[in-house]
């Protein structure tokens, strides 16, 4: 926390959050959810704590300067959505891209697990049906991201059946773990027990999803 503290509203910040979700599709174990909600949760705290500060003044002057403070680091926390959601987008088009010209290689990697079978006979009917709701789902669920992206690639699915559902996906989850870790921060101020309770609501929305997306193969079972 301390770390991403002196990095906050600086260019590095920027780049460590979009090497973490640019590489996270190709390594899941990476953190790249409790990096960026750590890197929001610090915005909040910075935020907090100068607007406690400037209010211990009196004035329009004091009103102008925390009005101020808080509208550039509300701009920090929509670019750090807006980093987040370009990075995840950008890490989906690489693997699906990969698995596209390497076809046969993952086809025969992925035809090796009947769950990763599986999943990708499920995306493509999804994405054929235009129902790419599966693909936002997935970006939720551990590992999800990279099964939906290798898997449309190794499909040869049309980048205008993939990009559109992958923007939504990268957006949506980039916009919950910012708002996690920033309300958590505003709320809680920055400190481990924030962040903690952030990271714990983003593990419970990925078990959901893993839930709602296996859930089509337990019926089709039955």
């Amino acid at each position: 926390m301390e770390s991403l503290g002196s990095l906050s509203g600086t260019p590095w910040l920027y780049v460590i959050v979009s090497l973490s979700i640019l590489l996270d599709v190709f390594v899941p174990i990476l953190p790249s959810g409790v990096l960026v909600i750590a890197a929001a949760t610090t915005a909040a705290g910075t935020t907090a704590a100068g607007t406690t500060a400037a209010g211990t003044t009196a004035g329009d002057a004091v009103e102008m300067a925390s009005s101020v403070h808080g509208g550039t680091h509300l701009a920090e926390v929509i670019s750090l959505v807006v980093c987040a959601a370009t990075a995840s987008v950008l890490g989906d088009m690489v693997a699906y891209r990969l698995a596209w010209r390497g076809g046969d290689r993952f086809d025969r990697a992925i035809s090796r697990s009947r769950r990763l079978t599986a999943a990708q006979e499920r995306l493509g009917a999804a994405l054929t049906r235009g129902g790419g709701g599966l693909v936002v789902l997935a970006r939720f669920a551990p590992a999800g991201r990279s099964v939906v992206s290798l898997g449309a690639g190794v499909a040869h699915r049309t980048v205008r059946e993939f990009l559109p559902w992958s923007a939504l996906a990268g957006l949506a989850w980039a916009a919950y773990s910012v708002s996690l870790g920033y309300f958590g921060g505003h709320w809680l101020g920055t400190s481990w027990m924030s962040t903690a309770l952030s990271v714990v609501a983003l593990f419970a929305a990925g078990s959901a999803a893993a839930y709602l997306v296996r859930r089509p193969q337990r019926h089709t079972a039955h």
